[in-house]
């Protein structure tokens, strides 16, 4: 039985108002999201059908009802890669991420200018520089894990600090898909769920995010307000690990407060 995707084809029809896919909601409704009857008309299957699916009865949907429930949803490219990583007939077992490669880490250690960190599927930290380490106070270290940093640090140094949350929880969503036996993750999971009450609200409602890039917002305590763009680089080999570099526009004030940051940290 596939609960997962009935959970999360659930959560996701929750989500969707009939006007996001051209439906009149009318006065009297009092369904959230889409009633069931309309999500089987927009992706061309039976209700009953749909029904099996939601109650995790049954465990290997076409591909063609896969591209048909994600398009019917609007969903993202990041939840269509989830929705189809949770009913993949390929047998799919964990590999250990191993550790950062010396040659990796030595060029990471180079980069004076711009705070780098390098993260397996688990947001385990596997190696950063000195200036990721002077950016993020109390996450640079062995054993570290970018998820309880975010969630359990305080105080955080996030100024979007939810919108990082979510990202997290997104993220990670999508390694359960990709690394559905990997038993460290779900005691990560578990662990988070557990002292956490914002990860757990937000793990519950299922939300699937995967982003490569844009802005992170910091009040830092040395430097203060601090922006800066994020490139993530996910690295060959298919272990899930990724590669973060940060960066602040050229010529402007977060360029020169992380410069102070920089000298501050040497």
């Amino acid at each position: 039985m596939n609960r997962e995707l009935g959970a999360f084809l659930q959560a996701r029809r929750n989500e969707v108002t009939p006007e996001d896919v051209g439906l009149a909601s009318g006065p009297r409704r009092r369904v959230r999201g889409l009633r069931r009857e309309e999500l089987a008309e927009l992706a061309g299957i039976s209700v009953e059908y749909l029904v099996r699916l939601e109650q995790g009865r049954t465990a290997q949907p076409s591909a063609s009802v896969i591209e048909s429930l994600a398009r019917a949803l609007d969903l993202s490219e990041a939840e269509r890669a989830h929705l189809f990583d949770l009913t993949s007939p390929r047998p799919r077992r964990s590999r250990p991420s191993g550790g950062a490669r010396r040659e990796l880490a030595q060029l990471m250690e180079r980069m004076t200018d711009i705070p780098a960190l390098h993260t397996d599927h688990r947001l385990d930290l596997l190696a950063w520089n000195r200036l990721a380490a002077a950016l993020f106070p109390g996450l640079c270290q062995p054993g570290a894990n970018l998820a309880r940093y975010n969630f359990l640090a305080e105080p955080g140094v996030y100024a979007d600090r939810e919108e990082v949350l979510r990202a997290t929880v997104g993220q990670l969503r999508l390694a359960t898909g990709r690394h559905p036996d990997d038993p460290a993750l779900t005691a990560l999971i578990g662990e988070l769920s557990v002292r956490s009450p914002r990860f757990r609200t937000l793990w519950a409602g299922r939300v699937v995010k995967e982003r490569t890039d844009g802005v992170k917002r910091f009040t830092h305590p040395v430097v203060g307000e601090l922006t800066l763009r994020y490139e993530t680089f996910e690295l060959p080999g298919g272990s899930g690990q990724r590669l973060m570099l940060l960066h602040p526009e050229p010529g402007g004030a977060d360029e020169e407060s992380l410069r102070l940051l920089a000298s501050w940290s040497a």
